[in-house]
Parts: C-alpha cells; sequence; structure tokens
C-alpha cells in the first residue's frame, strides 16, 4: 500500500513542468509533432529515446521503458524515495544539474535543515525530536482535525504538553544514510527507539504524547494512529520499546487532595481541556507504575478517582489500581461510565463534556470500606506561569462550578427571592415518587415532574415540568424542556415567575434544586436498570425445610433419577449436572440427538423442569443476530436451551463464541438521542451461559460439537416397551394421581436449585487424574471431564464442609472434590464420552484383545507401565504367528479407531506404536480410555480403598473388572465410627452439622444458617 502524501505536495507535482525538469539537467529537446524528443540521460542514448508529452505533463523512454510525471523523474534523477521527491517538489527547490550521458551526477539540491545534532545527549536528542514533532503537528491539518473530532484540540494543551504528530518526514531532514553523520544519527536514533531496524520510523502516522521525567526529561513517547483506512492489524497505540517511565502532567498533580487518574493518556487530556487539571494517565500491567504511585503519594494526595473503560478489562484494572493504592492509605473512588465506554466516548456523545463529566465524577462509587469521605471534584486551576501578569482564566462552562482557586459557590444559593424563606443549602430536597411522577415541594411551591423514566442516559434530563402554588392553585406554568440545557432553563424561570408572580431569582433556585434532586434519582433509575432482570424468589420457611432434606440426602442422585422421563439414567443425570454447571465459570453445554420421535425434547422437557423459571430460558429457534441484543446480564449464569439446532443454526457462530469466550460484543449503528445523528453503538452480553440444544441431524457442525457433551437418546425396543408401559400406567387412577402431585415433587426440586450457591469447587485429586491425550480434540473433552466432576461436587454442597481461606484481605469459601464424585464422573464419562468394542470388525476386536494380554505379559515381566511399552508389527507377527497382511489389516483398523497410537521409531523412522486400550468394555459396555482408577488415588498420604459411591447410580465396571458396591448406610457408620471412610465422613458431617477446620479457623456448620 502506498503512504500518503500531503495534498500540497501533490498538487506541486502535477504543476511542475516535465519539460523544464530535463531541461535543466541539460538534456536537449526537439519537438517532433506534439511530442518533444531528446537523449536519455539515465543509459548510453545515441539517439532520441526520451519522449517528452507537453499535454499529459508526462515523459517516457522508448529504450530503458522508464517514465511517468515529475516525481518519477525527480526519483530517478536524484536517487531518492516518492516522498522524498515530492517534499522536494512542494519545497521548490532548484533541481538544475549537468547530467552527461551514461551517467547521472549527484544532483546540486538544497539541503533539508536537520532538526536534530550529533553534539546532543541522549535527552537532548529526545527534546529535539518532540520538538519536531511538535512543529509537525501545528502545520498538519490532518493532527489538528484529529484532535478536534477527539475533543482536545485546545491550543493550551498542544502547547503545555507538547503534543506532536509524526508525518514520516523525520528521515527527510536528516543527513543521508550513505554518509558518517547520517549513519550514526540514524543509529542513536534506533537505540533510543524512534526509528526501528527496519530504518523506519517507530511512530509513523501518529498523535506522539511525550512523558517527561522528574528533571523535564523526555522519557517516553505515546503514539495514536490518526490515518484513516489503515490495513488490518495495525497497530492504533504504540509506546517506544522499553518499560513505561515517568508520569504525565506531573506538576498538575503537586499540592491537590483529590487526583484523577485516568486509563489512557486521551482519556486525561480529555479531563484536562474539561477544566479538570489534577488528573494524570495510569500505566504498567497493573494499572500504575511504582514511579506513578510515589508520585501521587508525594503530592499529598488524600483520594483518587479512578476512570478506566466500562469493560470488564477496565474493571479488573481499576479493582488492581485500588487495592494498590488502600494499601498506601489512599482513598479510592470508581467513576461510573456508560457500559463500553471510556470517558474521550462519554465526553464527545454529549454537547456539553465538562457537564458530563464533572457529573460523572460526582456519582463516582466508593471503593473502600466504611463510610465514604466528602469528594470535591470541581475543576482545578492550572498552575500560574511565572510571568509578569497572569493570563486570563480559561473560561468554563456556567454549570461548573469555580476553579480551586476561588472560594466555593453553594449548591443551592441562599439569596432570599419569595416571601418564604428558603430551606438551608444543607437540607436534603425531599421527593414524593407516585407512579410516573415525581412531586418536589420546595417552601409553598409545588414541583410536578414526569417523564423521568425514559432518561436512561447521563447526558440528557428532559423532563415535563409543572409548578403551581399550594395556596394558589390556579396559578401554574407547565413546559416540557431539558434541565441540562442553559437556554430551556432560562425560558421556563422567565416564563414561570410570570405566571407566578415571583422572583426569577427564587425560581431558578428551585430548578437548580430539583435538577440535582432528579439526578440522584436518575443515577438510581440508570443502575437499576443496568442490572440484570431477574425474578427474585423468596422461599417459605417450609419450602426451605423441604429443599435442604432434598440437597442433604445422601440418596439424592437416586431421587433425582426417580423423577422424569422413564429410562434414560445416564442422559438423564449427565444433563441434569449440565445444569447445576450454569452455576461454575465454565459450565457445560449439550446437544441431544436422536431420530424424529425418539424423546429428545421430552429429555430436554424433564431436565429444565428441575431448573427454577428464573433460571431459564427456551426458544424455539434464534435469528444470527438475536443474541447480541440481549441484556448484557440476562445469560449469566443461566440456561439457554433451544428446541431444535436446526432453528439455531443462524445463531452458531454466536453461541460457539458465547461457549468459548464466556461473552459477546457486536458494534452497530443507532440512533443518537441528542442529534438524531446514526453513530456506532456497542453491545455486550455476559456469561458464562450453560447451552442446551436438541437435534436430528447426523452431521453436526464440528466446531459446536466439540465445544459440548454430545448425548444420544436411547433408541432400543426395550425403551419403546418401557415408555408405553409409561403411558398405560398414567391413564390408570394411580398414575392421575401422581400426575397431581408431579407440580408439588418438581417444586421441591427447584426450591433446591434456588438454594445451590456458586461456590468455588477445588478437587485435590486433579494433579493426580490422567485422560487420554492422542489427539488435540481431548483438551476441550477433558475440560468437559473435569466440569462434570465440579458440577457433582457443587450439586453436593450441603453434603460437604463450606471451607475459608483469607485472599486479598477478603474471605473466600469454597468446598473440595470428594473420591464419590470422580467416580460418579468416570462412569458416566464411560457413557458419554467413550466408545463400545462392538464398533470393531470381529477379527480387529480378537487382535485387540491378545494384543491386550501380550503387553499386559510383557509389562509385567520387564516391571514397567503399559503407557511406556512400545511394540513393532513384527513383534507381533512372531507373537501371535499371523501373517502381515492380517497384522497390517486390522492395525490400521485400530489405530484409525485410536485404540492403538503410532509412534516414529528410531533406526530409519520404522513405525512403533503403544496400546492406547486398557481392557475395559469386553462386555459390550461403553467405555473412554485413560481415566485413572479412583481406588488408585491418595487421601492424606494414605491409599483411599473406595467401596462404593453414595449415588447407587449403576454404571460400567471399574477399571479393574470389579463392580463399585454401595456404600454402607448412615447407621452402619454410626455404629462403626472407625471404619467411616472419606465419602461417608463427608456425607456424615453434611447430616451432622459439626464446625470443620479450614485454612483459617472453622468452617460453617452445616445448618441453615450455614450453608
Amino acid at each position: 500500500m502506498k503512504k500518503k502524501t500531503s495534498p500540497k505536495a501533490d498538487r506541486h507535482a502535477a504543476v511542475v513542468s516535465v519539460q523544464r525538469l530535463v531541461e535543466a539537467m541539460g538534456v536537449k529537446l526537439t519537438r517532433q509533432g506534439a511530442d518533444l524528443k531528446g537523449a536519455c540521460p539515465f543509459h548510453e542514448d545515441t539517439g532520441t529515446s526520451l519522449v517528452i508529452s507537453p499535454a499529459t505533463n508526462t515523459w517516457r523512454c522508448d529504450a530503458c521503458q522508464a517514465g511517468g510525471s515529475a516525481v518519477e523523474w525527480v526519483m530517478k534523477a536524484q536517487g531518492v524515495s516518492r516522498r522524498h521527491a515530492l517534499e522536494l517538489l512542494a519545497d521548490g527547490s532548484p533541481l538544475a544539474g549537468s547530467v552527461k550521458a551514461g551517467a547521472v551526477k549527484v544532483a546540486t539540491i538544497r539541503k533539508l535543515a536537520a532538526p536534530v545534532t550529533t553534539e546532543s545527549d541522549d535527552h537532548e536528542l529526545l527534546r529535539q525530536v518532540v520538538d519536531y514533532y511538535h512543529q509537525t503537528l501545528k502545520q498538519s491539518p490532518e493532527a489538528l482535525g484529529y484532535l478536534t473530532e477527539r475533543g482536545i484540540g485546545s491550543t493550551e494543551a498542544v502547547d503545555r504538553f507538547r503534543l506532536g504528530y509524526s508525518n514520516r518526514t523525520l528521515g527527510l531532514r536528516l543527513p543521508p544514510k550513505n554518509r558518517k553523520l547520517g549513519a550514526e544519527l540514524r543509529g542513536r536514533l534506533t537505540a533510543l527507539g524512534i526509528y526501528r531496524e527496519t530504518g523506519h520510523e517507530h511512530l509513523p502516522g501518529s498523535l506522539v504524547i511525550p512523558v517527561f521525567g522528574e528533571q523535564g526529561e523526555v522519557v517516553q513517547l505515546y503514539g495514536r494512529k490518526v490515518t484513516p483506512n489503515l490495513r488490518p492489524g495495525t497497530a492504533l497505540h504504540l509506546w517506544l520499546p522499553g518499560p513505561l517511565r515517568g508520569v504525565w502532567n506531573r506538576e498538575g498533580l503537586t499540592g491537590q487532595k483529590t487526583l484523577i487518574v485516568a486509563g489512557s493518556l486521551i482519556d486525561a487530556l480529555t479531563f484536562w481541556c474539561a477544566g479538570y487539571r489534577n488528573v494524570t494517565a495510569a500505566g504498567g500491567q497493573d494499572g500504575l507504575t511504582e514511579e506513578q504511585v510515589a508520585t501521587i503519594m508525594a503530592a499529598g494526595a488524600r483520594t483518587v478517582l479512578l476512570a478506566h473503560r466500562r469493560d470488564a478489562d477496565g474493571e479488573k484494572t481499576t479493582d488492581a489500581m485500588a487495592e494498590r493504592l488502600m494499601a498506601h492509605g489512599l482513598g479510592c473512588f470508581r467513576v461510573l461510565l456508560p457500559a463500553g465506554m471510556d470517558v474521550n466516548d462519554h465526553a464527545l456523545a454529549s454537547d456539553l463534556p465538562a457537564k458530563v463529566l464533572g457529573t460523572a465524577l460526582r456519582h463516582a462509587t466508593w471503593l473502600g470500606k466504611g463510610k465514604s469521605p466528602d469528594l470535591d471534584v470541581r475543576p482545578v486551576a492550572t498552575p500560574p506561569v511565572p510571568t509578569p501578569a497572569p493570563p486570563p482564566a480559561r473560561p468554563l462552562p456556567p454549570e461548573i462550578a469555580p476553579s480551586a482557586a476561588e472560594e466555593p459557590d453553594q449548591l443551592v444559593p441562599v439569596e432570599v427571592a419569595t416571601p418564604e424563606p428558603p430551606p438551608p443549602a444543607t437540607t436534603e430536597v425531599a421527593a414524593e415518587l407516585k407512579d410516573e411522577e415525581v412531586v418536589i415541594h420546595l417552601g409553598h411551591r409545588r414541583y410536578r415532574v414526569r417523564g423521568l423514566g425514559r432518561n436512561l442516559s447521563y447526558d440528557t434530563l428532559r423532563v415535563n415540568l409543572l409548578v403551581t402554588l399550594d395556596a394558589d392553585g390556579e396559578a401554574l406554568h407547565a413546559d416540557s424542556l431539558d434541565l441540562y440545557s442553559a437556554r430551556q432553563r432560562g425560558a421556563f424561570v422567565k416564563q414561570a415567575a410570570s405566571e407566578l408572580g415571583l422572583r426569577e431569582e427564587a425560581v431558578k433556585r428551585d430548578l437548580g434544586a430539583v435538577l440535582l434532586k432528579l439526578e440522584a434519582l436518575q443515577e438510581v433509575q440508570i443502575k437499576r436498570a443496568l442490572e440484570p432482570k431477574r425474578k427474585e424468589v423468596h422461599l417459605e420457611e417450609a419450602d426451605r425445610v423441604a429443599a435442604l432434606d432434598l440437597l442433604r440426602d445422601p440418596d439424592l442422585v437416586q431421587r433425582i433419577l426417580r423423577c422424569g422421563m422413564v429410562g434414560e439414567e445416564t442422559n438423564k443425570l449427565t444433563a441434569y449436572l449440565a445444569a447445576v454447571s450454569r452455576k461454575l465459570d465454565d459450565p457445560l453445554a449439550v446437544i441431544v440427538q436422536s431420530s424424529s420421535a425418539a424423546g429428545k425434547t421430552s429429555l430436554m422437557e424433564a431436565v429444565l423442569a428441575f431448573v427454577p423459571e428464573e433460571d431459564r430460558l427456551q426458544f424455539s429457534a434464534m435469528t444470527g443476530q438475536s443474541l447480541f441484543y440481549m441484556g448484557e446480564g440476562d445469560l449469566t449464569h443461566r440456561i439457554l436451551a433451544i428446541a431444535e439446532e436446526e432453528g439455531a443454526e443462524r445463531a452458531s457462530y454466536a453461541l460457539k463464541l458465547l461457549q468459548s469466550d464466556g461473552e459477546l460484543t457486536i458494534a452497530s449503528t443507532g440512533k443518537d438521542p441528542n442529534t438524531g445523528r446514526l453513530v456506532a453503538q456497542e453491545y455486550r452480553v455476559q456469561g458464562p451461559v450453560m447451552l442446551l440444544l436438541t437435534t436430528t441431524a447426523i452431521d453436526l457442525d464440528e466446531e459446536l460439537l466439540n465445544r459440548a457433551v454430545l448425548l444420544t437418546v436411547d433408541e432400543d425396543r426395550e425403551q419403546t416397551r418401557a415408555i408405553h408401559r409409561l403411558q398405560r400406567a398414567r391413564q390408570t387412577l394411580e398414575g392421575l394421581l401422581a400426575r397431581r402431585e408431579r407440580d408439588q415433587v418438581l417444586k421441591v426440586h427447584q426450591d433446591a436449585q434456588r438454594l445451590l450457591r456458586p461456590l468455588l469447587v477445588a478437587n485435590p485429586y486433579a494433579p493426580e487424574l490422567t485422560f487420554l491425550d492422542d489427539r488435540t480434540r481431548t483438551r476441550r473433552d477433558h475440560g468437559k471431564y473435569l466440569t462434570l466432576i465440579r458440577a457433582i461436587a457443587l450439586l453436593h454442597q450441603h453434603q460437604r464442609p463450606v471451607k475459608t481461606i483469607q485472599q486479598a484481605g477478603q474471605v473466600v469459601e469454597y468446598i473440595e472434590v470428594a473420591l464419590s464424585d470422580i467416580a460418579l464422573a468416570n462412569r458416566l464419562a464411560h457413557e458419554v464420552l467413550g466408545r463400545s468394542l462392538d464398533d470393531l470388525p470381529p477379527q480387529a476386536r480378537r487382535l485387540l484383545l491378545l494384543l491386550d494380554r501380550m503387553v499386559d505379559e510383557r509389562c509385567a515381566k520387564a516391571g514397567i507401565e503399559r503407557s511406556a511399552y512400545r511394540f513393532s508389527r513384527r513383534e507381533v507377527r512372531d507373537h501371535l504367528g499371523w501373517s502381515d497382511f492380517q497384522v497390517r489389516t486390522h492395525m490400521e483398523k485400530l489405530v484409525a479407531l485410536e485404540y492403538v497410537l503410532v509412534h516414529r521409531g528410531g533406526r530409519g523412522q520404522l513405525f512403533c506404536y503403544e496400546l492406547l486400550y486398557d481392557g475395559h468394555g469386553q462386555d459390550g459396555a461403553p467405555f473412554l480410555v485413560g481415566l485413572l482408577d479412583v481406588g488408585k488415588l491418595k487421601v492424606e498420604g494414605a491409599s483411599a480403598q473406595i467401596e462404593g459411591s453414595p449415588t447407587g447410580f449403576e454404571g460400567p465396571p471399574s477399571p479393574h473388572g470389579a463392580l463399585i458396591e454401595a456404600p454402607p448406610s448412615p447407621t452402619t457408620t454410626e455404629e462403626n465410627p472407625s471404619e467411616i471412610g472419606p465419602l461417608a465422613a463427608d456425607h456424615e458431617v453434611g447430616r451432622e452439622a459439626t464446625p470443620q477446620e479450614t485454612t483459617t479457623g472453622t468452617s460453617y456448620p452445616h445448618t441453615e444458617e450455614g450453608t
């Protein structure tokens, strides 16, 4: 892509005569028709190969094929770049010079003055570069226009902070790089970071903001691209290489009790230009460098307002900065900006940027503990420059309070303007809220406000305002106006005073009090609108007791399986646990697959029936953009169920993003409520969300499939018979009565779901777990497996001790995974993530079993693990006596189905193999290769002998072929306390509600209060 040049240079290139340039080099031209011809000076030319066309102001050489406009002639004649040629033409440099045939002499052109000198040290050299960029900015309409567009085009700011613009002309002012002086200068500038190793400027096409050190030396440069139509992937923000140093606007912080820390230099400039001069910009990975913290402390500040972009990263950075600053004894506030906006965005969205920024500062949220201190956020005067006469004060909007150098006015003037004395300025104005209107009484005047509910932006406060006198209800004045408009307020004051016979000063004072009260109500209203809209459900004591009884039942899993549809135990339990995982940070997603009418929708509805209504969203279909326009928190920790995967086909991209990233963002056009113009608006939807889809398709989207657990409905004949029996039983009297009890049973389960808290779930056995790792897809399957374990533990949280730990001064609650959770997860993983040997042809299955026996024997003889043993096809042939054709054919099938893994051998890159199959599924049951036997896990340094799981859920055999039996009953456990295992102990503690020792002392007892 060609670099852009200035319009001035392009105009000069178009008007400079090529004929004059050619003749200036000593080339004699003769006219032949409409053209001029002569000898080309760029090669040995004894004829007239050079052709000049005055009509088009171009040239060409028929011999060497060169040609073009005046720019190409100067580039060829002077040996310079296109940009340099354009600058020479725009500068009007004389291009005369004698050229002999066969060679082009170096042109005798006027040298451009170098902005930097070799005699300067590094600090002075950086200062000279900053000065050059500063002068370039003042001469660049493009850069000045960018500053105006961003609302920071103040001449005072440009000069005070030495703002500059890098227009790629610095190199044109340096000596040629093939000269000693030019090479030396470029080398030093490269070492300082101004130039890159490639020979290009580091900040081309950028607004340059320098950052100074304590002695006024330049220590860093920030560049923000201002050139439009950049190539995709071009970085918009750049710093000089090296650590971030210096403090921006260091002088403006000295002696200020309240400081503002903006998220970027552009945001800091926005505050400064709005009159808030006690501002600096954050820097560093966690928001502030050590030098910035030390400067803030040395300035004598007591309070810091943190103003970062209103998004997840901004909130995280603000929390980290607040933690550091509060550790030094400073009080911290968070400046609340509209969602997705930074300070500059918020200021540009309003016609009164100083007004909206002042409002945002005044309503900052206190981040400390206890009562927040008083906040003084008036604009601060710029430190005066020592001159004979002080400069005139910078005019500020009338709505903003005067500078700190003046005496602060009261928010409500105390001048008596009506027969009745006004209330003191410190008196809280009372407001009556009646349906859609607000009533405010000030003395004997009554103000009724309607339409406040429509104002969900800090930029406007447009209402319908009616004022009457209490003693005379007939005298009134009503009007619709924007209270942020000084002109509309003035008109209202004048007309209301005339209608009611009041002094204008009294009405003006009242209107100020009404404005402040409505701002406070608007703040509450906006915060409420931004909160996720969830239906609050308060449980009665009886319902709470019944739900806790269910959650504390050791037979909890069996009680879940007894509800819902007939059969489908694995699918039903897996989907139920996936629904519980919605309370985790990375929930599972489930796709239910079957043929039509097989019962996939019934399975989905059976699982959703357990979930409270406020925690689920169910749709038949979704458009491609529908997810992006939901409320920001409408999907957080909820279930999104879609009846048919085909109905979500157009939304599949958004669903995949939501499952992987946990959030969605989209930029769309919308109408600005103030100007009516179309502007870009950002919409954000926060997760995490649990996805539940059904489908009849055989071939599914691979990207969506590997993010979800696939459940296939049982379509066997026995399942059909069981469904028929249940359908017939429902027609009997007992069945009809049972259906009447269904709603009550489901309500208990839903209330139990409401009592599940989103606790942290720690897995102390995680480092010892194993999983198949022969494919990249297992990276996501492994995550599903671990999430399944955490979901099981979360479901049993009322049967586990809730432990606590201190982190960053806060108490964090968590529960731990038990071995029974891993045992149940292994059983489910075998079913939903595993495979069956019935998928193999008979001969391939026979070979697999023989290989399993061979590997077992040889590993036992050598004393090594199965995963470390490697074998070749020759060893298999020698051991089994099979032909090469048989071994090769069936081995390829085992490799394709991932029962055997291929490795490269050492000598000549021969093939060798590893047996992944570990003996499961010889009875035809499904299994998952690579899971660790739970019995091998260790508890507190001793081997844990797992006798069973508290679920009673029948699953596939353990890795060694022995079925896991049911645990001892609670009665047996109480009679034999010496035999209490880790599983029984967990459940018993959950029932007895005894305190458990934790990292920081004791955990909460397992009573209703403790949980």
